[in-house]
């Protein structure tokens, strides 16, 4: 119950989590955890027993599955551990859960009775040695596994694999005990206590730089963070979790960092407007999540990206439309729009399909705006050859009608290949950098968590048409720290990019 708020062409989200150095597509909290599925139904409440062509309510083709592509990956890191997530989550097979994230599976299906239950399931599915990576039901004894005591997050099976793993693990302890911590107070992401109510930027846009001066904007911040943490459901959560209540300082710490991951969205759809110079008091403003799913929709609220609103008082009105084969039914599964928003709202909808179908169903005949920006959040194109191809449809759809394009990766390495293939596409890459809305939230590789965590939408890339064309309004762009303007060669999007990465 804890896990995801989270994470084109082939109608994938923010995509698979890739971990520098690691092919393995990662399984988060949002698409792997029994937690999260189980919180699509229990949270908040006990747990319970080319031509144009008429629309399309649910296209039949489908690209790749990377849920499915995690499950496999996490199998080859630690052998049957997909299984033992499919078993706490009461389920016999891939089929089921993904009738799960798709809303076709009731709460009650889960064999959940208890908070007690739910948190117990959840920590079961991260039981595995971290050195040996065996099973509970691989051991004489199941239950020899011990967790380790700092970091409250991996197990091992004995004393001899412990010290066999630490100068390893030292590396990540401290911070991998971050990752455990917040991936039980991520339940009030759920139960609605995070994000706490904002306020009106009293700074224009501009000139908030980043994190640090988005919480100085927050009256009584304190006085928030502490009904917080006095809350029903932060009780109840550590009344159940089976671990002790952490200090009231390390618990404030986590809910900042997880009100950064609720609105790091939003305000990276911001910053994309910044970048573009696409003024949002100018004239009611569409804009386009291309390869959404679960990880942007998942128990979404029609008042998740009203952030933008205190971030440009006074606009005209904005539509943010989900678009993925993986978008799950919910309050924000509504038509796009075929007028302007609502001025001084942001008006959220959705399509499940392709981009690509959508753009030929709606966008050309009428149906929805045509976007001022289109946004993916960790596309995950870079992944394998399957998820490129199904991607390469809608890349090449948003170059050819020069479309304002901000993409979002976790790590420098998914930035370098990323970048790549961009270039070999011949699109024009605006720049790319550090992203000053990044996520404050670690997130580890579920399968194998002694690596460096990443972070959502760490880096940025915007893209605008073909790069053998002349892009006019180019030089528009706001310049911001570590924007990197110049057009990288192959060689150079490959090798050496830090200079550009700010």
């Amino acid at each position: 119950m804890a896990g995801g708020r989270r994470r084109g062409g082939s109608g994938r989200r923010g995509g698979p989590r890739q971990h520098p150095g690691n092919r393995e597509p990662t399984p988060s909290p949002a698409s792997l955890s029994p937690a999260v599925t189980m919180a699509q139904q229990n949270a908040g409440t006990a747990p319970k027993t080319g031509r144009p062509k008429k629309p399309v309510e649910e296209p039949v083709v489908r690209g790749p599955d990377v849920d499915s592509l995690g499950f496999q990956a996490m199998d080859r890191n630690v052998p049957g551990l997909s299984h033992v997530i499919l078993q706490k989550l009461n389920m016999k097979s891939y089929e089921d859960y993904k009738s799960a994230m798709d809303g076709r599976k009731s709460g009650s299906d889960f064999g959940i009775r208890t908070y007690f239950d739910m948190f117990q399931k959840m920590e079961d599915t991260f039981k595995f040695c971290a050195e040996c990576k065996k099973l509970p039901d691989a051991l004489p004894d199941p239950k020899s596994l011990r967790r380790c005591k700092r970091c409250q997050n991996v197990y091992y099976c004995g004393v001899a694999c412990q010290r066999a793993n630490w100068p390893l693990h030292k590396k990540f302890c401290k911070k991998l005990k971050l990752v455990a911590l917040d991936r039980l107070v991520e339940w009030l992401v759920f139960t609605g206590d995070i994000p706490f109510p904002t306020e009106t930027w009293t700074k224009p846009a501009q000139d908030v730089e980043g994190w640090e001066d988005w919480f100085s904007m927050q009256g009584q911040l304190e006085e928030k963070l502490g009904a917080i943490l006095a809350g029903r459901y932060m009780t109840l959560l550590w009344a159940n979790a089976g671990k002790p209540r952490p200090e009231d300082g390390e618990l404030r710490e986590s809910v900042r960092r997880l009100v950064t991951d609720f609105h790091s969205r939003p305000l990276t759809i911001g910053l994309g407007l910044r970048l573009f110079g696409i003024n949002p008091l100018a004239k009611a403003l569409t804009v386009h999540v291309v390869g959404a799913s679960h990880v942007e929709t998942l128990n979404s609220r029609l008042t998740d990206y009203d952030e933008l609103t205190r971030m440009f008082p006074g606009h005209r009105g904005m539509e943010v439309v989900m678009v993925g084969v993986d978008v799950v039914d919910g309050p924000i599964m509504r038509p796009p729009l075929a007028t302007p928003a609502p001025q001084g709202r942001v008006y959220l909808s959705s399509y499940k399909g392709l981009y690509h179908d959508f753009w030929e169903s709606h966008v050309e005949t009428k149906l929805a705006a045509r976007p001022d920006l289109v946004v993916g959040f960790h596309p995950g194109f870079h992944a394998c050859p399957d998820l490129l191809a199904g991607w390469l449809p809608t890349l090449l759809l948003l170059r050819d009608y020069r479309l304002p394009v901000l993409f979002t990766v976790y790590s420098e390495q998914e930035l370098k290949s990323s970048l790549q293939i961009l270039v070999e596409l011949e699109t024009h890459i605006m720049g790319y950098a550090t992203n000053p809305f990044a996520s404050l939230r670690p997130e580890q590789v579920y399968s194998s968590p002694n690596k460096a965590p990443v972070y959502c939408s760490s880096y940025y890339i915007t893209l605008l048409g073909p790069v053998t064309l002349a892009v006019p309004g180019a030089e528009e762009l706001e310049d911001g720290d570590g924007w990197q303007g110049g057009e990288p060669s192959a060689a150079g999007a490959a090798g050496s990019i830090a200079p550009g990465l700010g």
